[in-house]
């Protein structure tokens, strides 16, 4: 396998309890998984980003861990992830597992023992018996709950059921160290981490300024900038520390952050050499789905990375809206410019379970909706086929989160030549096995709506997101693939004309 696999990578992220359901209890498990190894082995795909699979009690379904060694009882056993990893291997397909380092569970041992007391962030109340200072967790309310018993206040950035580790502690560094170590010894190609930037906190417990009127809607929903609490720079030392984790593996494991910042600045402060390997980009997931509103994004990217650094691309995920849904409002051929934008960029990307077949978010009813969050609508589970339990579970069986419309599915996708499906399998065979989608990206000028950038290994790629046509002068070569399948091998001579809503990919002179 190449060393540096990660730099054109495609990764297949999967959230568990909704991908295949083996065992039929309505919840997607690791056997589900491996049954499904074969299709993703045929998608072409490098990699698999497991969503949570460590035991937890799921206040924040998964995202509050109580064992870093174990696997999730509702998931599996632990020979079902070894089981996993061998037959994925055996795929070419590398497993990354999901990291929550920023909290625990406060039903993880650590959080009771005494002799861990400071693994966490404990502070005195302030005279008048109030929290230290004004934090707000990112789910709303106080980030500080009073525990009468100690008197005083835990740190939890998150619900109150997911108290923050102290990472200025070397202790707590070194546990890490070893629960790195414990995952790679067992063949996982690297790891997600999890609210990377938010690891470290202001040793002096500042207050956070009032949000203002131009800030993200998150901060002026909490009613404060996260200045001190979240998007520190100090964490980047804690990725380096394990780099040096990861570089005692052959091949080195991978290092992949949520780095969930808002600016191309703030993100810049962890794309550091000896750091994380990839750093989501999240300034690009946010922006509108426009050509101008994109390419501004991308080539501010491009021209702040350093020449070593890789991009990585994503428009979902389990905390995101679908990208089907949220930038093209269901139209079908906006989420295929939207494929072919992902899969053209330099760089790495990853798309999100459904993402390959345009499936969109999914309204649940509010009787059956699980996250404190809202975030039940991107994580619904995987539409395999045209049935009831629409080839996630056995017919009869609820699942754990109510399926969605099932007219967008693997199985009358998958044969058919002009799907969403075979358009993305087409997209990554041809970054993968042809060299015209390799080397730096280029900005080419275009008319109003349509976002165009070449490749230097001789690709044009254009997208009209306008309702007009539109044309591009001076193109001379053959389309290689188009969003209108009809249109693949036409030759262009003198101009690339492009339908509204519609994405091209051509090897051009």
């Amino acid at each position: 396998m190449p060393e540096r696999w990660w730099e054109r990578a495609v990764v297949y992220h999967i959230y568990p309890r909704s991908f295949a359901d083996a065992n039929g209890d309505g919840i997607g498990d690791l056997p589900g998984i491996v049954s499904r190894l074969d299709y993703l082995e045929w998608l072409g795909v490098d990699a698999i980003w497991l969503g949570p699979t460590f035991p937890s009690p799921n206040a924040d379904w998964g995202y509050d861990v109580s064992d870093y060694l174990g696997v999730h009882p509702d998931l599996g056993a632990p020979a079902d992830l070894e089981r996993l990893i061998v037959e994925a291997e055996r795929r070419h397909i590398r497993v990354l597992l999901d990291l929550v380092a920023n909290h625990t569970s406060d039903r993880h041992p650590w959080f009771g023992d005494p002799e861990k007391r400071d693994w966490y962030v404990w502070r005195d109340p302030k005279p008048n018996g109030s929290p230290p200072n004004n934090w707000r967790s990112a789910f709303g309310g106080p980030a500080w709950t009073f525990v009468p018993e100690r008197g005083q206040f835990y740190l939890h950035n998150f619900l109150p059921q997911q108290p923050d580790l102290d990472w200025w502690n070397e202790e707590v560094r070194a546990a890490f160290d070893d629960i790195l170590r414990y995952w790679f010894d067992r063949g996982i190609a690297g790891f997600r981490i999890d609210v990377a930037h938010a690891l470290v906190k202001d040793p002096l417990l500042r207050d956070n300024p009032p949000a203002r009127p131009t800030d993200a809607p998150s901060w002026q929903r909490i009613g404060q900038r996260p200045r001190y609490n979240v998007g520190l720079p100090d964490a980047a030392d804690v990725h380096r520390r394990w780099r040096r984790v990861a570089r005692e593996y052959d091949p080195e494991r991978l290092l992949l952050g949520e780095t969930y910042v808002l600016d191309l600045d703030a993100l810049m402060q962890y794309v550091v050499p000896d750091g994380l390997h990839l750093c989501m980009n999240f300034p690009f997931l946010h922006a509108p789905f426009e050509a101008g509103a994109l390419a501004a994004v991308v080539a501010e990217t491009e021209r702040r990375l350093p020449s070593w650094a890789t991009p990585l691309w994503h428009a979902s995920s389990h905390d995101d809206p679908r990208f089907a849904t949220r930038w093209c409002a269901g139209d079908e051929e906006l989420a295929r410019c939207a494929l072919v934008a992902l899969l053209s960029l330099r760089g790495a990307t990853i798309l999100y379970q459904g993402d390959e077949i345009g499936m969109e978010a999914v309204e649940v009813p509010e009787e059956r909706r699980r996250d404190v969050a809202g975030r039940d609508r991107c994580r619904t589970p995987m539409v395999w086929a045209d049935v009831e339990g629409a080839g996630f579970t056995e017919p009869g069986v609820e699942p754990w989160l109510p399926i969605g419309p099932r007219d967008r599915n693997v199985a009358d996708q998958r044969d058919d030549p002009g799907s969403i499906l075979t358009l993305t399998r087409d997209l990554v065979a041809l970054r993968r096995h042809r060299g015209l989608l390799t080397g730096a990206y280029e900005p080419v000028e275009a008319p109003p709506g349509v976002w165009a950038f070449r490749r230097e290994g001789g690709a044009l790629v254009a997208l009209n997101l306008a309702e007009r046509p539109a044309r591009l002068d001076g193109v001379e070569g053959a389309i290689v693939l188009c969003t209108d399948r009809s249109r693949d091998g036409a030759l262009v001579r003198g101009a690339l004309d492009l339908a509204p809503r519609q994405a091209v990919v051509a090897s051009v002179s």
